[in-house]
């Protein structure tokens, strides 16, 4: 029997724990607050501590003789827990501190790009001071531009011409800001197109995908508003995404690839964990708009739970490096995940809201949830300031997993709302319109 530590308080790592535990792992959990899901898979075997309390954790693994530990979220990922716990004998499916700056450090990530000749990357140079600000800006154009602070901004903190800055001035006044709060940054190129996800394992040499998943970031529906953690996402059934080929997905898959090895040479550590991509297919192929250095919450909802293979297994290979052995299988299912945030989120979301979970009839639906940032106080559920639940539609096609996640929407009651159009018809037409007209344009 292994005895698999999950780290994180959210829905992803509530996903991550029922696959161990699918996978035949005795669960335990370490989190910043008790998530109710991962309360229930591990037992009651968890922790409630700091995530990056890397004292309490080694204790915590030598107390329940864990045999790995699978790291959720980015932050502590970025500021070395892989380090602290392998250093004490506990292997971890994540990367260490030097390789997880593919996430922590923009600025670390385009250099890399820049250095090893990666295909997607973008023009764009990275800034200290206002120096040169404004004369990079008359070079390229504020309309060309992107403001990405250097550092985790939990998907907040991108400023697009366009869509957040509405004149050189704003862009001026946004990057001024930022230095302010001691903060660097990259000014680049903006891009043009339909995003995708690619998920992968890699064990430091062997990158192995999934299928892939469309986040939608923008709070409300037509994708206005604000960006968010993400407010859902939804797969295809042929892994595919409509407007999104198997060429273009063996091009993304080959750039991780390359990533990985640059990861090695410019490091001299093995990246070993999940890689996630972040692309967009242009007019001008496919561009990389970031990486992160774990699973993606929703996008993790979308794959694990149509996941075939032995998710302990899975994580074995990662660990031992040898993940070409492995026949990582998905089931042909399509998959819609539509996150349920409280009121007011992003910009001024209400707290300690209960929440009234109808479980007999969600299982009934054969809906699927997972709780994420709420907590559980006299055995009630009750809001954060952060994204609530993920709810999960699974079936044959798009239009019925959206079917059964909008179904299971309706047995959760509160202050909280959701995007509608996610995984819809229509929303999925205008991304292939909008692709072809860039294609054809």
């Amino acid at each position: 029997m292994v005895n698999a530590l999950v780290v994180g308080h959210g829905a992803r790592e509530h996903v991550i724990g029922e696959a161990l535990v699918n996978g035949g792992a005795e669960l335990f959990a370490f989190m910043s607050f008790k998530n109710a899901g991962l309360d229930r898979l591990s037992k009651n075997r968890i922790n409630i501590q700091s995530e990056t309390d890397f004292k309490e954790m080694i204790e915590f693994c030598k107390v329940n003789q864990i045999d790995f530990v699978v790291v959720g979220p980015e932050t502590p990922l970025c500021v070395g827990i892989v380090d602290a716990l392998e250093s004490n004998g506990f292997p971890c499916v994540g990367p260490r501190i030097e390789p997880a700056q593919i996430e922590g450090s923009k600025i670390f990530m385009r250099n890399l790009l820049e250095k090893y000749k990666i295909r997607s990357n973008v023009k764009g140079r990275s800034f200290s001071s206002m120096k040169g600000v404004e004369e990079f800006i008359d070079e390229i154009g504020e309309k060309n531009l992107v403001v990405k602070p250097d550092g985790l901004t939990g998907g907040k903190g991108v400023k697009v011409y366009g869509d957040h800055l509405f004149s050189k001035k704003d862009m001026m006044n946004y990057c001024q800001e930022l230095i302010n709060n001691r903060k660097q940054f990259i000014l680049e190129e903006k891009m043009v197109g339909e995003e995708f996800t690619l998920q992968t394992f890699v064990d430091g040499k062997i990158v192995k995908g999934s299928p892939l998943v469309q986040d939608h970031k923008r709070a409300y529906e037509g994708d206005e508003g604000p960006n968010t953690g993400g407010m859902g996402s939804y797969s295809m059934a042929n892994h595919l995404l409509p407007f999104i080929n198997k060429e273009v997905v063996e091009d993304a898959l080959e750039d991780m690839k390359n990533v990985v090895a640059a990861i090695k040479a410019e490091t001299g550590m093995k990246y070993k964990g999940f890689l996630y991509g972040q692309f967009m297919r242009t007019s001008q192929g496919i561009k990389l708009i970031e990486f992160n250095a774990r699973l993606g919450d929703p996008e993790a909802m979308n794959i694990l739970p149509i996941l075939k293979t032995n998710f302990v297994d899975i994580c074995w290979a990662i660990l031992e490096g040898n993940l070409d052995e492995i026949d990582i299988q998905f089931e042909k299912k399509a998959t819609v995940c539509k996150y349920l945030a409280p009121e007011g989120y992003p910009l001024s979301p209400k707290s300690d809201q209960k929440i009234l979970i109808d479980q007999q009839r969600l299982e009934q639906l054969g809906t699927k949830y997972y709780y994420a940032s709420v907590y559980k106080e006299k055995g009630e559920i009750f809001t954060t300031t952060s994204r609530a639940m993920g709810v999960l539609g699974v079936a044959n096609s798009l239009k019925e997993a959206e079917r059964i996640a909008e179904s299971g929407v309706s047995c959760i009651k509160g202050n909280l709302f959701h995007r509608k159009d996610v995984g819809t018809p229509e929303l999925l037409q205008k991304r292939i319109d909008h692709m072809n007209s860039l294609l054809n344009g």
